[in-house]
Parts: structure tokens; sequence; C-alpha cells
């Protein structure tokens, strides 16, 4: 799997996307995703198929793993599972399934769909590769708003600001789901840690690229992508 794809997926993605069926229930779970997954792929991340292994590559974890429809397209628009995977969504022979497994599919570095759970992966997978010495790879991590109602969270955005832990990008997709919420909002709850933060529309790719590639030394990284309410 080394054919080389174009780097703009607009065109492949809606096909692929609709070849996915089985999941409804999770469509409006996956289509929040996707505008944040394209850029990602198409613009942001270091890694591709042939790199997948790769120590220097930058990682992308999807903790908002029970809606995948979005993010097993944009695998295979970019080369790292095949076009015909989709067209067999948690099918008894399928290694795609209702959460994603990082055993089954090439490409994906976690095993995620509990929610609360991907943020705290991430901190672990940023201070590691800082332990080894490790310093260009970046970590990015997609949330949805309403797993910010998990505890975990918490802690883990609390001590990535303590450790100034500045390979770290958080991307948070906001479509008014949380129970709880925060006064002041999202961005908030970050940067009281000693994060930076931008709020974009989560719709729009140049707003999304620029917040994507923003930051500071020493400090982690929030991206919120507002999106129309779920609701």
């Amino acid at each position: 799997m080394t054919t080389t794809l174009p780097t703009d997926s607009s065109a492949r993605l809606p096909g692929l996307i609709r070849r996915l069926t089985g999941d409804e229930k999770h469509a409006p779970s996956a289509h929040s995703t996707v505008d944040v997954l394209q850029v990602l792929y198409d613009r942001v991340l270091r890694v591709t198929p042939d790199t997948a292994d790769d120590p220097e590559r930058n990682r992308f974890l999807l903790s908002k793993g029970h809606g995948p429809a979005a993010y097993y397209a944009v695998l295979a628009a970019h080369g790292f599972i095949p076009d015909a995977w989709l067209d067999d969504l948690a099918g008894t022979e399928s290694r795609l399934g209702h959460h994603p497994d990082r055993l089954l599919v090439p490409g994906v570095e976690i095993g995620s769909g509990s929610l609360g759970h991907g943020l705290g992966l991430a901190v672990g997978t940023a201070l590691g590769l800082r332990a080894q010495g490790l310093l260009n790879p970046r970590v990015y991590v997609l949330l949805g708003d309403a797993e910010l109602d998990e505890g975990s969270n918490h802690e883990a955005i609390a001590y990535a600001g303590a450790t100034s832990l500045d390979s770290l990008t958080a991307v948070v997709v906001d479509n008014s789901s949380a129970s709880h919420g925060w006064a002041g909002g999202i961005a908030s709850r970050f940067t009281v840690n000693g994060w930076t933060a931008d709020t974009v529309d989560g719709r729009n790719h140049e707003a999304l690229y620029a917040a994507l590639t923003g930051g500071r030394p020493r400090h982690p990284h929030l991206v919120v992508a507002r999106i129309e309410s779920k609701g």
C-alpha cells in the first residue's frame, strides 16, 4: 500500500464516507469530526503509510472513538487502509469495528471509544517521547466536548500544563453536547492550567489549519473547533 495520493482529500472523502453503513446511530459523531480530521491528515500530520512505525512520526489519537466512520474514511483516503474495507463496517470478518482497534487497523495509535481516556493517553505518549529524547514528533488528540465531563481529563489538563508539555495539541470538537459546561467556555478550563488556546469555526479549514499549527514553546496547545449544535 504505497500509492501516493493527492494531499487534498476533499474529492474522495464524501464517497468513502458513504460506503460506511451500519452505524447510523453515530453518524452525527462522525460528521462532527470530518473537517478536523481532513485538515490534520491533508496538511498537518507528519505521518504516511510508509512511516506509520517511524519513531519520528507525529501521533494522532482519536479519543472520540465511538463514531469512527470519518476517521476510517480519512485513513482510506490517505492509503493507510484499502477502500474496500469500508464496505464491511463491523462485519464478522472486518477489521473496522464500531470502535477503532490499533491492533487491527493500520495507522491507528490507540484503541478508543470509552470516552475520557484519550487525553490522558496523549499526555503519556508525549511524556514518553520526551523521555526517549524524541523532541520533534507532535502528539494530537481529538476529543468531544462531552468527554470533558469525565474527571480524568482534568487531571491530564493540569499535568500537561505543569510539565510544559509543548509537543501536545488537543482538539475539542464543540457541538454543545456537554452536560455541565464551564464558566467562561471550554478554553478557559485549559488556559488556567498553562495551555495556549484558539477557538475557531470547526468547518473552516483555513482557521483550523492556523489553529492546529499554533501554540507557543513550553505550553501545550488547545484548539476548540466549534460546530453546529448536536441538539
